[in-house]
């Protein structure tokens, strides 16, 4: 019997999601302190994203939204946030799981960060889960359907991009 490894990546991309799902959490109960403002991009397609037909067409797979200064009742749960804004002088209400999140950024600070997305048939089946479970769920689905390859021995990841320079 292999000897399962400790999957850091998946802690790693669990705790990410709970820096978006906290800094977001921060925002909706202080609001967006000095020149602080998000740039969110997710998968419109992902089941639990509720947005209105015109934008699901216009933005058949990613969508991003800003959220600055017209940006109205934003409410945060574990696994999603829900989010008031205008588009064409209309008042769209968005629901979108953190999971669906393919991309971070505050630019105000020179942060952001990047997720890996999850597969159609993956999301339906983590949408239901706690964030944490659904991660490791969807990492283990992928895992089942990658080619065998030989385990890394150690990888470094640059931070510097994230730095202020």
């Amino acid at each position: 019997m292999p000897k399962e490894q400790l999957r850091y990546d998946r802690m790693v991309e669990t705790a990410l999601r709970g820096v978006v799902r906290d800094a977001l959490t921060e925002v909706a109960e202080r609001g967006l302190p000095g020149n602080h403002h998000f740039y969110l991009t997710f998968r419109t397609g992902f089941p639990g994203v509720e947005i209105p037909d015109y934008l699901a067409s216009q933005y058949p797979n990613e969508m991003t939204i800003v959220l600055q200064f017209q940006y109205y009742g934003l409410d945060v749960t574990d696994d999603h946030f829900e989010v008031t804004l205008s588009f064409n002088n209309v008042h769209e209400r968005l629901v979108i799981p953190f999971a669906a999140i393919t991309t971070f950024a505050d630019p105000s600070v020179n942060f952001a960060l990047q997720f890996q997305p999850l597969a159609a048939a993956e999301s339906a089946e983590v949408s239901t889960m706690p964030p944490r479970a659904a991660a490791e769920r969807a990492e283990e689905k992928a895992e089942e359907s990658a080619p065998a390859e030989e385990p890394k021995r150690g990888e470094v990841v640059a931070l510097d991009a994230f730095r202020k320079k």
